[in-house]
Order: C-alpha cells, then sequence, then structure tokens
C-alpha cells in the first residue's frame, strides 16, 4: 500500500514516525509545504486549496492508496472537501484528542494547545460544547501564535520558546490543569519543555499513535498484509530544517524539494 501524508512543516512527521512503529510493507511519500506555513494563521480557503493542490500531486505522482492529514489545521479546514473530492481514497485527519484527555484528568481540568485555526474551527467548537456538557470539566484553551515558528526554526528550548510558553501555560498551571492536550501535530516536539514550564506533574495526549492504528484497520479492509519493509520518502515545498527531520525520525533522510 502506498500512503500520501502532509502537513505544513515538520509536524506532521510525529505522526509519520508513530505509522513507522505499528504499520510495516508500506510506502510514504511525506510532503512538507513549508512554502505556505504555517497554517494556522492562513483562511479556511487558503488551506483548502493548499490541501487539494498536495493530494492531486501526491495522486499523479505515487498512486497512492491512503492519505493522511497529519494537520490538526488541515483536517479543520479541508476534510470533508477531500472526503468529498476523493471518495476513492482513504483519508484519515488529524484531531485534538479531547476525550481521551478528558477521561484521564484526576481534577476535571484540561488544557488545549493549538492554533487559532483548530480553534476557531466549527468541528472544534462543536466537539468541545458536546463533551463540555457531557462531561463535567474546565477546558483552558489557549492558542499558540508563533509555536510552530519556533519549532520550525528548531527552537524547541531556547529562552524565546520557553518564554512563550510560560506565558501561555501560567493559567493552567495556576488552575491545576493535569492534562493537556497537543493540538497540533508540531507540539509533542515541545513535550519537554511544556513539562519543564508547567513544574508540576501533568498528562500531555498526543493522536499520532491512534491515527496509525485508524490507518492501519482502515488499510487492512482493503486487503493490506501488515509485514514487510516500510519506505519513506520526504519532500518539502520550500526550507526545511534537515536536522530537525533527522532528530524526529532518528535517522538521515534525503529531502527532495518540489513545487506544486
Amino acid at each position: 500500500m502506498t500512503v500520501g501524508v502532509f502537513d505544513s512543516g515538520l509536524g506532521g512527521l510525529t505522526v509519520v514516525s508513530a505509522m513507522l512503529r505499528h504499520l510495516k510493507g508500506i510506502d510514504i511519500y511525506y510532503i512538507a509545504d513549508t512554502s505556505n506555513a504555517p497554517y494556522g494563521e492562513k483562511t479556511k480557503e487558503q488551506i483548502t486549496d493548499f490541501s487539494i493542490a498536495i493530494t492531486e500531486y501526491l495522486i499523479h505522482n505515487y498512486k497512492i492508496d491512503a492519505l493522511v492529514v497529519a494537520c490538526n489545521t488541515a483536517t479543520s479546514a479541508a476534510i470533508a472537501e477531500l472526503r468529498e473530492k476523493y471518495p476513492h481514497l482513504i483519508v484519515v485527519g488529524t484531531e485534538p484528542g479531547l476525550k481521551p484527555a478528558i477521561s484521564h484528568s484526576k481534577t476535571k481540568k484540561v488544557g488545549i494547545l493549538a492554533t487559532p485555526a483548530t480553534l476557531n474551527g466549527d468541528k472544534y467548537k462543536s466537539l468541545v460544547n458536546e463533551l463540555s456538557n457531557q462531561y463535567s470539566v474546565e477546558v483552558f484553551e489557549q492558542a499558540c501564535d508563533g509555536l510552530v515558528q519556533q519549532i520550525e526554526k528548531g527552537e524547541t528550548d531556547t529562552p524565546k520558546t520557553i518564554s512563550m510558553l510560560q506565558h501561555w501555560l501560567a493559567p493552567m498551571k495556576e488552575a491545576n490543569v493535569d492534562t493537556i492536550v497537543l493540538g497540533c501535530t508540531h507540539y509533542p516536539l515541545v513535550s519537554k519543555t511544556i513539562e519543564k514550564v508547567m513544574s508540576h506533574p501533568v498528562t500531555l495526549v498526543q493522536t499520532a499513535d491512534a491515527i496509525s492504528m485508524r490507518l492501519l484497520c482502515l488499510l487492512e479492509e482493503k486487503g493490506h498484509i501488515n509485514t514487510g519493509e516500510d519506505h519513506l520518502y520526504i519532500a518539502s515545498t520550500g526550507p526545511i530544517q534537515s536536522d530537525m527531520v533527522e532528530h524526529i525520525l532518528d535517522k538521515k533522510m534525503d529531502i527532495k524539494r518540489i513545487s506544486l
């Protein structure tokens, strides 16, 4: 099976890393759309256009069987259009793990770190309202403007990034939030910094493993046998930090520059 994966930059590689742990015998083509990053500050229409252009590229060049939208922002903006436009494709999105976070939290105070576009998305708002009514929980939302750019530059633990996180996390720390949803695939790359800033035990919820298992289930329904070697190919539409790619995947990778 051939799987296309995309994100605005490096963040989606946290999902790819999980895929490589759970799925065997697949070819993965990853596109980092760095020339249009960050998605979190773009309009829904812009993000949808980017997502369709990438999907067309993956279908035309690699005849993908499945598409993983490894970006919370693009999932929120474009997943419905992608599923409607490409009904023959398996399409798996990325959504904040709010439900497992609520289930895990003992204080019933849950934080959510995400991009502005994700927090303003109709799908996310609907989910928060539904779960807030269903469970007795206090939700602390924080839009992290600029954090994706810091991570893309490899500044995961620099004074500026620490200062940004201290500002954003202060209300959660004061309220004794014990569980934080990482609502962007970039944010696991600053997990250690978040834990350091919070300074009390906190559970960080990401969804990379859940996405991988969902994809495996859907591929097996199409006849995939989960054995053999994986092959990963990475491309970017603009500049990308190769040392960060190596850090995430724990190996050097050749990165192809493409235009869509």
